[in-house]
């Protein structure tokens, strides 16, 4: 039994015996093969003051991979970009290779919208 305080912070006391306490943190997402995975590639350019990002969303797994996978997208364009909510957004209009790379990687690819 992990018995950590400082995850109990602001607990309250149970007299009960058979009490386990659950910290409440949520299980990291299971990892899906990439041949199983169906990705969405499209260009937004809402909330962007009309800038154009390259938006992938749709991946299944863990957070780490995920920005793993946006670290290489990002240095194989050469642009920067971010992660966030399950979404990998690349800075600019690089939806044609990003798909070609994301198929290289095993990836099933979907250009959607514009």
């Amino acid at each position: 039994m992990d018995n950590d305080w400082k995850k109990r912070l602001g607990m309250v006391y149970s007299t009960n015996p058979d009490f386990q306490f659950e910290s409440g943190e949520q299980e990291e997402r299971k990892t899906v093969a990439p041949q199983q995975q169906l990705l969405y590639v499209s260009l937004d350019k809402k909330n962007r003051k009309g800038k154009k990002v390259t938006l992938v969303e749709g991946f299944m797994g863990t957070t780490e991979e995920l920005k793993s996978l946006a670290r290489e997208l990002k240095s194989r364009c050469g642009v920067g970009g971010s992660v966030g909510d399950n979404n990998i957004l690349i800075q600019g209009d690089f939806r044609d290779r990003v798909i070609t790379l994301l198929q290289e990687k095993g990836f099933k690819v979907k250009r959607s919208g514009g």
